[in-house]
């Protein structure tokens, strides 16, 4: 086969896994959007999206509580990973002597691999006990969640901060240099901002991903379908929600659990496309 030849057939291969994974994309959005289009006629999405009330045994379908507690742990996530996963990458970038770059650099890519299972079966059996037993809670509460769902966010926050530090063009190292800033006055008034873009990408895709995690949050979060008050109270995700009930569910229940899941699908999407357009506008800069 000649090169050319060669090229094309590679090229072909590539435009065919990208439709492959486009089509799919569109039938799971499709078929979770049709599940849960009966739902949305029959009661409207601001009756989901205001009841509090989750009893489908009496036919109420309200994801209020479970909408509020994804919103409290993951929120609680990324406050906590952010700055963990900001200094990882000042850390790797700019502080770490060159024997421990890698070595640091494959110890936050190993956290990102393990299985969420794992962090929740740590969770549940050394972070639960102490927080029943030094708060005087349940612990299976938004704070264990939160505190565990932040230990599987922060790599996604470390290597996208770290990469776009990593892109910024040595001049502007140089330049920093050769006005005399200590290298945390450069960081601040130099480097950080010219790599801002980058680390808002990590923010969105974190964001996401937390959004959507599910076994790590159901063995730790209490999976009690209220309005939390505190960061102590048990709650229940939507993604949880989905994993309890989608086996036993019939009828207006399995349409409104679908629309659940069309709701995670469309959030994740928007942060998604957020992360894309703040990295393609880094790319102009």
């Amino acid at each position: 086969m000649s090169r050319r030849a060669a090229d094309r057939v590679f090229l072909f291969s590539l435009r065919s896994a990208a439709l492959a994974a486009a089509l799919a994309l569109v039938f799971v959005t499709f078929f979770v959007g049709y599940e849960a289009l009966p739902a949305l006629q029959e009661a409207g999405i601001a009756a989901f999206l205001t009841d509090a009330s989750w009893h489908p045994v009496s036919g109420a379908f309200g994801l209020l509580p479970m909408v509020l507690g994804s919103l409290a742990v993951s929120l609680l996530a990324l406050v906590l990973a952010a700055p963990l996963g900001l200094g990882a990458a000042l850390f790797e970038n700019f502080y770490s002597p060159p024997l421990l770059r890698g070595f640091f650099q494959r110890a936050v890519e190993l956290l990102a691999g393990i299985p969420s299972v794992v962090y929740g079966l740590w969770g549940l059996v050394i972070l639960v006990p102490l927080i029943a037993k030094h708060l005087a809670a349940p612990g299976t509460s938004i704070l264990a969640a939160g505190l565990v769902l932040a230990i599987m966010i922060l790599p996604t926050m470390a290597l996208f901060s770290s990469a776009a530090l990593a892109a910024i063009p040595a001049e502007q190292h140089r330049a920093a240099t050769a006005l005399g800033l200590s290298k945390w006055t450069a960081l601040r008034s130099v480097l950080l901002p010219a790599a801002w873009r980058g680390i808002v990408t990590g923010l969105f895709l974190a964001f996401a991903r937390a959004l959507g995690e599910t076994m790590a949050v159901l063995m730790v979060a209490g999976n009690v379908p209220q309005l939390p008050s505190s960061l102590l109270d048990p709650v229940r995700t939507l993604t949880a929600n989905i994993a309890l009930e989608m086996a036993y569910a019939t009828g207006a229940h399995r349409h409104a659990l679908f629309f659940s899941g069309f709701l995670v699908m469309a959030v994740t999407l928007l942060l998604v496309t957020l992360a894309g357009r703040s990295e393609r506008q880094e790319g102009r800069t």
